[in-house]
């Protein structure tokens, strides 16, 4: 299967001012990913837990560097769920509302 969707892997880093405020400022990486659906097993699963899984992405192992944000078609989405199986890794993420 090809990679086909852009997504943008979102990391933060952590600067201080002149005063010494912390400030955080998100840093996007851009890979290539397959789109899956959320079975609905796994979304009912995970609602019992207070969690609303709505998309899952696959990318290459080695492009996941541990961020917890991802964004595909200017949506963000928190990763609630990360599974590696080889050379792939499967990213479940939820919506996020707000910030």
């Amino acid at each position: 299967m090809r990679f086909k969707d852009v997504i943008y892997l979102i990391s933060v880093t952590i600067t201080e001012d002149e005063i010494g405020n912390q400030i955080e400022t998100p840093v996007e990486r851009m890979v290539y990913a397959n789109e899956y659906s959320v079975s609905s097993n796994e979304y009912y699963s995970a609602a019992m837990t207070g969690l609303r899984p709505v998309k899952m992405f696959e990318i290459y192992s080695f492009e996941y560097q541990g961020e917890d944000k991802l964004k595909h078609n200017g949506v963000m989405y928190r990763i609630i769920r990360v599974e590696t199986r080889g050379e792939r890794t499967r990213l479940t993420c939820e919506r996020v509302i707000g910030n």
